[in-house]
C-alpha cells in the first residue's frame, strides 16, 4: 500500500482549506493502490489553520505560535502506519521533500524535508514529491 498527501487526492486539508488535486494520485486511492492522509490534522492540527515553515529545528505558523509538536506527532502517527512508499506533497512542511520553504515566509525555497518526509526517509522508507510524480 502506498501512502499519499490527503490533499493531493482532493481532500480539503490543505493550510488554507483547500487541496492540490491530482487526478494520478487519485486514482491510486480509487483503484484500492493508496490511502491518503494529512500528518498535519493526524498531529491535531485544524483545516484551515495559519501556513507554517520550518525554520531551524522547528515549525513556526505565520502568527509566530510553535507547532513543532503537532508535526511531529502527526509525523509519528503516519510511520506507525506501516507502509513502504509514499507520495507527498512537494514543498509542505510536512511532506516537502528535498525542498521546503525558507521559513521566513517570503516563497523562497531552499534543500531539507517536512517534518513527515524526513522522519520516513530516517526510516528507510521510499518517498516520491508529487513534483517527481508528475514527471
Amino acid at each position: 500500500m502506498i501512502l499519499v498527501s490527503a490533499c493531493l487526492v482532493g481532500i480539503n486539508c490543505k493550510y488554507n482549506g483547500g487541496n492540490n488535486y491530482n487526478e494520478k494520485i487519485f486514482n491510486l486511492v480509487k483503484e484500492g493502490k493508496a490511502i491518503p492522509v494529512c500528518p498535519e490534522q493526524l498531529g491535531g492540527l485544524k483545516t484551515p489553520r495559519p501556513a507554517s515553515e520550518v525554520k531551524g529545528e522547528k515549525v513556526i505558523n505565520k502568527e509566530n505560535d510553535d507547532v513543532t509538536y503537532e508535526y511531529t506527532k502527526g509525523a509519528e502517527e503516519v510511520l506507525e502506519l506501516g507502509i513502504k512508499k509514499a507520495i507527498l506533497k512537494s514543498k509542505s512542511p510536512s511532506c516537502g521533500c528535498g525542498k521546503i520553504y525558507s521559513g521566513n515566509f517570503d516563497k523562497t525555497l531552499v534543500d531539507g524535508n517536512g517534518i513527515t518526509a524526513e522522519l520516513l526517509l530516517k526510516n528507510g522508507i521510499e518517498i516520491v514529491s508529487s513534483d517527481e510524480f508528475e514527471d
